[in-house]
């Protein structure tokens, strides 16, 4: 179905661009990441991190530049990508007025999932929202919507999981949990994550490499440990805010 080899990256980006009118949102982004791998992408709002992950997921054309995901690129291989890939996103919202168990088994329906039903009841277990399934989505707190989204990107197993801000509404206890699911999916499928956050202790927590970008450019690339390592700094965070102030990038 794809082209991937074992030395075949997961997802490949060179020279990506991205312009809306005279605001030049990704500027000649190059990246890879290698399969089984969580990868951190970082940056202040307005950075270019979901531009950018919209792009990868074909929701946004590229005003320039080339995207590879397994193996494929797009439009010729978009079926096939989409097919094994999903997203979740606190930003984006499923049908407001259908219950959790409906959201959910329609969504199992367009996957194609083979054993529905339990594929459910597996992830609404892991993620804790089994007593909301006959609530309709629009009357949850936004802890349990964030719950139940990740629940639907999971459905298809997919190879590739994009999350943005993924914890973002939720508690220190269920967010803490949410993790150990991530790394637990990633352990025992072999999954793929692209992740953003701003949660810093998260991000040194999950990544197993961060990239930095600033404006849409890259900033750096590395293990939680090398950028810390370059800077000089005990934590992410205080990376973060040095070079949201202003502060020297190094490449």
């Amino acid at each position: 179905m794809d082209a991937l080899t074992p030395a075949t990256p997961a997802v490949r980006v060179r020279g990506l661009s991205k312009r809306f009118g005279a605001t030049l949102a990704v500027d000649d982004l190059s990246f890879e990441i290698r399969r089984g791998e969580i990868y951190g992408l970082l940056g202040a709002n307005g950075a270019g991190k979901t531009t950018t992950i919209s792009m990868l997921l074909d929701l946004v054309t590229p005003t320039a530049g080339e995207v590879e995901v397994l193996g494929l690129r797009y439009p010729k291989g978009r079926e096939a990508i989409l097919s094994r890939v999903n997203f979740s996103s606190t930003y984006v919202s499923l049908p407001l007025r259908l219950t959790v168990w409906e959201n959910l088994r329609v969504f199992a329906a367009l996957y194609g999932v083979k054993d529905p039903k339990a594929c459910i009841h597996e992830l609404v277990e892991r993620f804790e929202i089994g007593h909301a399934m006959k609530k309709k989505v629009g009357d949850l707190s936004s802890g349990q919507k964030t719950r139940v989204y990740l629940a639907k990107a999971l459905l298809n197993d997919p190879a590739i999981l994009f999350l943005d801000e993924p914890t973002a509404s939720l508690d220190p206890d269920m967010a803490d949990k949410t993790r150990q699911v991530l790394l637990s999916v990633q352990r025992e499928r072999g999954a793929t994550v692209l992740i953003t956050s701003h949660n810093m202790a998260e991000m040194e927590a999950l990544c197993d490499r961060i990239l930095f970008i600033d404006k849409g450019r890259k900033l750096m690339e590395g293990s939680p440990r090398q950028i810390l390592d370059r800077y000089g700094r005990a934590t992410l965070e205080e990376v973060f805010i040095h070079v949201a102030r202003g502060g020297e990038a190094l490449a």
